[in-house]
């Protein structure tokens, strides 16, 4: 018994050493060494400072810039989530009609059907940072009447959308994106 004893205190040791040591430190060293960059987070620092994270979604609700996909825990990273709400939640429904009527509003949409189901359904996870080229468009009239943009300047960001949209992963994999904070900052530069 004594013997069996010492033989799992052995294997643990090892497990414990192979495990919670040496492998942590073998994926840190790859990760560090081949994506850098994805490994500390994809920060965007804009004068030095951190303002966002390209992989994590931001709230962006002033009319002057491209919003985001609607975020069921606010776009706090920690509770990452969904609502959980069922298709036949009268709660859902209540938050989808009251999020399609905002931004057919302040977009000038009459018809709502042509809204994209990103802009007002929360994703899973609460945090994605891409929409659909189709939803940055149908937001342009918006910024550029409220940036007061010239026709030229208008022509601009839908020519910057455009360049920005990434196509599906391998062509097949995922849907046509934009990155909501990355685009928002391009169109800060359009002078």
């Amino acid at each position: 018994m004594k013997k069996q004893i010492i033989i799992a205190l052995k294997v643990l040791l090892v497990m414990t050493v192979l495990t919670g040591i040496v492998y942590p430190l073998l994926v840190t060293g790859i990760a560090q060494t081949c994506f850098h960059r994805q490994a500390n987070g994809s920060l965007i620092t804009k004068n030095g400072v951190i303002i966002g994270s390209e992989l994590i979604g931001q709230k962006f609700d002033s009319t002057r810039y491209f919003w985001s996909r609607p975020s069921a825990t606010d776009y706090n990273p920690l509770p990452s989530g969904g609502s959980n709400f069922g298709p036949t939640s009268k709660t859902l429904k209540k938050l989808v009609d009251s999020r399609r009527s905002v931004f057919a509003d302040k977009n000038r949409i009459k018809d709502t059907d042509s809204i994209p189901a990103e802009m007002i359904f929360a994703s899973a996870s609460g945090l994605d940072p891409h929409i659909s080229p189709q939803a940055a468009m149908i937001q342009v009239d918006r910024i550029a009447e409220n940036r007061n943009f010239t026709a030229r300047q208008k022509q601009e960001l839908v020519k910057i959308i455009r360049d920005m949209s990434e196509k599906p992963q391998f062509s097949l994999l995922g849907e046509a994106r934009i990155n909501v904070l990355m685009l928002n900052l391009e169109l800060d530069n359009i002078r």
